[in-house]
Formats: C-alpha cells, structure tokens, sequence
C-alpha cells in the first residue's frame, strides 16, 4: 500500500522552533543519516524509519555527500524513499546536504573550492533525485583555500537555485563569524550551523553559540548522545554488535567506554529517571535547553530509537539543581 502520512504530524505546534532571526522553523529532533542509511543497510529498515519520523513531525532530514558506506549511497537511498513515499510531501520537508570532507580521489574531490563544492551539491541533487536542497553546508573549514571562495560557492548555490539556505558545520567561533560577515556582504545569509555537542563535549560553550546568536544563526548539533554513550548501551558492557566493539570505527571505540564513563552514566541515568525520562531523552532535553540551539540531530538504527528520541522534546527545563547536579557528574 502507498504511505499516507500521519494526520497528526503537526499536532503539536511546540515541537518546532525558529532557526535563529531566520522565517524559517525545524522540528527540535532532526534526523541524520551519516549512519544506518547507506548501501550496507537494510534500505527498508531505513525507509521505515524515515516514515515513522515524518509521522511524528520529523520534517528535517540531514544528509552529506559522503554519507554511506559506500559515499553516495545515504543519498542514494534518501531518494529512493523519496520518490516511493515522499514525493508529494515535498514541500513540507527540509532537506539538507553537505560538502567539505573526501568524497572521490584527486584534487577535486576534498575540502573547500569551488570546484569541488558545486559539482558536490550537483552530485547530490542527482542521488536524491532533486532540483534543490533546502540546505547546503560547508562541512569544514579549509585551510588552503581563501575563505571568500568557499563562501562565494555557498551563494552561487543559492544565486542558482540549488539550495534555499546555507550554513557551516564545524567552524570554530571566529572562523564562523568571519564568514558569516562575507556570506551577509554576497546577500546570503548564513542560516545555521551544525557542531558536535553533548554533554561530554562542550567546546561550543561560551564561544561559538555566543556567535551564532550575535549572527542570528541557528545551531543544530551533531552526536548529541556522544555516539550512544549517552544512552543505555554500554551500561552493561560493550555489545558485539556496537560501534565500540568495531576495531575499524573511527568514530566510537572501545577505549572510550571505561568504568569512569559508564559511572557517570549511571548516575545521569538515575537522574533521568527522576525526570521521568530516558538516558537518551535526558542528554537531548540537555542539549535543547540552550534556546540558542534550534534542534538536535540524531541517528536512529530502529524506529523504537526515535520515538524515544522525539519525546525529549516533550521537557527540556531544567531546575538550577539539576544543572548543578550534572555539571557535578561530568566534573
């Protein structure tokens, strides 16, 4: 039977917030593909995902052009799914893609020229099968290429009707208020930027979200649950079928779970518990406190994850106690 989405997915007008001085709202839980969604996956598992989250309001989905295994194929897959369930919800739907990292060999295929950043989003929009992206992201800063290049391409995507908005992910805050200032000069705002953060990673603290607010940028981070730390995984040790227990993750492994992690995480736990919420609700609640931070995204193997997911949003205030109380725990 063909998808009919939820008649209810708006039911909750709260679930969704401005991204910074921006006309533009995201849902507070975003979902990201850089894990579960490539060719090495169950294409229907992932496609019951993406149902199941724009059933729940999720209309943000957040992609780059090296998201797989192999590169390409999250996107790939992204458009498949589109094109058999999401076709003529289209417009109801944030579509984002990213270029920064390597995605092919040679010296077109990595960092920040604009060589490289165009024919990226044109590869994109071929995968997903697209004539824009709402979103286009540099995924990093270059070092070797002038700023006002890289930027310049940012605007050209929008000037060409490829993107509706840029932003950056993974500048630091000096970098990002300096391009910021360019993207604004070229008539392209900056609209949102994406960094790690969570509770166990805090560098955006005071710095970069004291930035993105002077700019008017939105903030949308990236491993919210510290790569599933920050869930019930690992409190019973190391799963095989985890990324810990990868020896060839170059995201997550297993020295990073030590017995002092795992206390921390089980008295975040019992505090989450007092909250009436899960361990992974509680590290997102946390994240979303800040109103400078738009929305979270998240990775989700099983559709039980996102529920579980989608319902932090349901109480991210924290008391005075509280706060104290983690900040004692990550001390």
């Amino acid at each position: 039977m063909s998808y009919v989405a939820s008649p209810s997915r708006y039911a909750n007008p709260s679930f969704f917030a401005r991204c910074g001085r921006s006309g533009l709202l995201l849902p507070r839980i975003s979902l990201g593909f850089w894990h579960n969604f490539g060719g090495v996956d169950s294409f229907e598992n992932g496609r019951a995902i993406v149902r199941r989250a724009f059933d729940l309001g999720v209309t943000h989905f957040d992609l780059a052009n090296n998201y797989g295994p192999p590169p390409g194929s999250a996107e790939e897959n992204f458009g498949k799914i589109l094109a058999l369930d999401l076709a003529s919800y289209r417009d109801e739907i944030i579509i984002t893609t990213k270029a920064g990292y390597g995605m092919h060999p040679g010296p077109y295929g990595d960092w920040g020229s604009r060589k490289y950043l165009l024919s990226s989003l044109d590869a994109s929009l071929r995968r997903m099968q697209l004539d824009y992206v709402d979103i286009f992201y540099h995924h990093r800063p270059d070092p070797h290429t002038p700023l006002e290049e890289t930027m310049g391409a940012l605007a050209h995507a929008v000037r060409s009707g490829k993107a509706l908005y840029v932003g950056l992910s993974n500048y630091d805050a000096p970098g990002t208020a300096r391009a910021a200032k360019i993207l604004r000069e070229l008539g392209v705002p900056a609209l949102i930027h994406q960094p790690v953060y969570n509770m166990f990673n805090r560098w955006i603290e005071p710095a970069l979200l004291d930035t993105l607010e002077a700019e008017g940028m939105g903030c949308i981070p990236f491993s919210p649950l510290a790569q599933g730390l920050l869930t019930n995984r690992y409190l019973g040790g190391i799963p095989a079928d985890s990324r810990a227990a990868n020896a060839n993750s170059p995201f997550l492994n297993a020295d990073r779970v030590t017995p002092e992690t795992v206390a921390k995480v089980q008295k975040l736990g019992a505090l989450a518990q007092e909250r009436g919420q899960s361990l992974a609700q509680l590290a997102l609640a946390w994240v979303l406190r800040d109103a400078r931070v738009t929305t979270a995204l998240i990775g989700a193997s099983k559709t039980s994850q996102l529920e579980d997911c989608v319902g932090a949003a349901a109480n991210t205030r924290f008391t005075a106690e509280e706060l104290a109380r983690i900040d004692a725990i990550l001390a």
